[in-house]
């Protein structure tokens, strides 16, 4: 199975708005934004831990240390990940880590590229598939690269990284290199020989998700500390280094020597990069439209009112990855999930009732107002979309039909009995979208009573199975549909779902057993996994275990006033726009900080 903390398993964190975020946005415009606290669909990476990777850190100590002004027309600063303060830098440490750990500082493997559906080459070279000879996989690790403290990556430090994922369970990536048998180097050449069929998909994600450590410092920690130390020091390959932090902000330099300038004509034209951690959201809309935020990527309800007021952007120069609906691209999908193993959700006729009783498309419009869409009924995101049979889409697929809908609940023996739907306090956004669910779910005949319980309390209660419905969102990007089955279909099933799969606790091996079938499955044999996939595609239109309603988007808004050529979906930056874990890092936001120039002064 595939790490679950950090990635498309670890639930995004929301930000909040408030009236003053209303007031901005109303500068112009009729703002569609909720006056309460708004739920965004960032990543969760609290910033706990600290270190310094080069003598630029002005500091020795693991002590915070105040950040000083930098020069604006040389420093990006960007925000909508870190929700606490930053002290850890610890890669492995999934949860916890700053933002730029994984990405400015550490690197993989290979990139994966979700817009153009590719591997890009990164501290390996070479296709990422060609490595495969047989049952071993074979990594040609890129020459010239150098650790921020000047010595150089090697072979060695590739097979050190694998091998302590293979055999220390705490290392996050442990399961995605289950298979593996050992990890060895000669050079900068690195064999990995596999115990048996080697676990294809998750070995993949391997190389563009895990980050490559330096064996001369991480070998010296105990077992028990890989995942847990704060790295008050990093040393990794990446564009920059640590330079300093105080409890609301962290500030990256460029490393000079960075190896992708030479080897692939990349460079920052920015010298720092400075993260702020998330306070309030009103707050982040004010330091964003007055030009003190320069990448954001917290969820902005109103947004699209903005970027189409009177004048354009409402006087404002903000960017959006899509310069109309629906203006952000797509992260992870949110569900609709019923407890599978309780009445009546345990009945499947009941679960279809719900399932042609909702219209995703009116429950997007009416309370995102077109920065959403409606997902497609499979629940795959748009970029995996080649890997959904259409045919029984067509066939099987339910669509919003309330005579359907009657038909199932009568079929289901529901008596009429109230169940709950829950979502945490203050995820306002998600708060709406309960009234529009309940609402539809009555106009069939099915009792909805909506609780908002604290966020903890709530992830207690869907851990233990102590609900009825609730939404959830935790299976995001991805090269292939495996993990968002393996979220579906996990076996077995536990007293404590703490793991983030199967949360509906669907039992059925049949199909577990397709999703462990298609882990062993080489990607090139596309004929092999199309029918699995078609497979598991009509099973979960006959069960419809839980029920795919939106794309939460991958939230970006840049401001222009500073630095130009945001990441867009026309022109030759079609890149990845967050600093979410599990996208800076593992996809493609490098390229896109890269290709980020000066804006022009005007003229007065």
């Amino acid at each position: 199975m595939r790490p679950t903390n950090g990635f498309t398993g670890k639930r995004w964190r929301r930000a909040r708005y408030g009236t003053v975020a209303v007031a901005v946005l109303t500068l112009g415009v009729a703002s569609a934004c909720s006056s309460s606290p708004s739920s965004s669909s960032t990543s969760s990476t609290s910033t706990t831990g600290s270190a310094s990777a080069t003598a630029s850190a002005s500091t020795s100590s693991s002590a915070p240390a105040a950040v000083t002004s930098f020069p604006r027309s040389q420093t990006l600063y960007t925000s909508g990940t870190s929700y606490s303060s930053p002290s850890n830098w610890n890669p492995l440490d999934t949860g916890n880590f700053a933002t730029g750990t994984q990405g400015l500082i550490y690197e993989p493997l290979y990139l994966y590229d979700p817009i153009k559906k590719a591997y890009d080459p990164w501290l390996a070279t070479g296709d990422l598939n060609s490595g495969w000879k047989g049952n071993s996989y074979v990594i040609n690790v890129r020459s010239g690269v150098k650790w921020s403290d000047g010595t150089t990556l090697t072979g060695a430090d590739v097979a050190y990284s694998i091998n302590l994922a293979r055999t220390n369970a705490a290392d996050p990536y442990s399961t995605n290199v289950a298979t593996v048998a050992n990890a060895t180097a000669s050079g900068n050449t690195v064999t990995v020989t596999f115990k048996g069929t080697p676990g294809y998909t998750e070995f993949t994600d391997y190389l563009w998700r895990a980050p490559v450590l330096p064996e001369a410092i991480w070998s010296k920690l105990s077992a028990s500390q890989i995942a847990t130390y704060a790295n008050t020091h990093p040393v990794g390959t990446g564009p920059m280094t640590l330079d300093t932090y105080n409890a609301q902000e962290v500030a990256y330099t460029t490393q000079p020597n960075w190896w992708a300038t030479s080897a692939l004509g990349l460079s920052f034209k920015f010298k720092y990069l400075v993260d702020v951690v998330n306070g309030s959201n009103d707050q982040e809309l004010g330091q964003l439209t007055a030009g003190d935020i320069d990448w954001s990527n917290n969820f902005l309800p109103g947004i699209n009112q903005l970027m189409t007021s009177v004048g354009g952007n409402g006087g404002y120069t903000l960017k959006t990855f899509y310069s109309s609906t629906p203006y952000m691209l797509s992260a992870n999908t949110v569900w609709l999930e019923p407890n599978d193993a309780v009445a009546p959700m345990s009945n499947v006729n009941f679960r279809k009732a719900m399932a042609y009783a909702l219209n995703p498309t009116a429950i997007a419009q009416t309370v995102y107002g077109g920065i959403t869409e409606a997902a497609n009924p499979t629940g795959l995101l748009p970029g995996l979309s080649s890997f959904v049979n259409q045919g029984v889409v067509s066939a099987d697929a339910p669509t919003y039909n309330i005579a359907k809908a009657k038909q199932y609940l009568a079929a289901s023996g529901y008596h009429g009995q109230t169940i709950t739907l829950q979502v945490p306090d203050g995820w306002s956004d998600w708060m709406d979208a309960t009234t529009v669910i309940k609402d539809e779910l009555q106009a069939v005949g099915i009792n909805v009573s909506v609780i908002y319980p604290q966020a903890n309390t709530r992830l207690a209660n869907v851990d233990d199975g102590t609900y009825d419905l609730q939404l959830d969102n935790n299976a995001g990007a991805d090269s292939t549909p495996w993990s968002y089955y393996q979220r579906v279909y996990a076996l077995p099933i536990a007293k404590d779902q703490d793991s983030q799969l199967n949360w509906e606790r669907i039992d059925s091996p049949k199909d577990w057993a397709l999703v462990q079938q298609a882990a062993t499955v080489p990607l090139t044999d596309t004929a092999k996994l199309d029918s699995i996939y078609t497979q598991l595609e009509t099973d979960f239109f006959a069960q419809e275990p839980m029920i795919p309603l939106w794309y939460n988007g991958a939230w970006f808004q840049g401001n222009t006033s500073v630095w130009s050529d945001y990441p867009a979906s026309a022109g030759s930056d079609q890149n990845m726009p967050v600093m979410w874990a599990g996208y800076l890092g593992a996809m493609t936001t490098v390229y896109a900080l890269a290709d980020l120039k000066p804006t022009p002064a005007v003229a007065s």
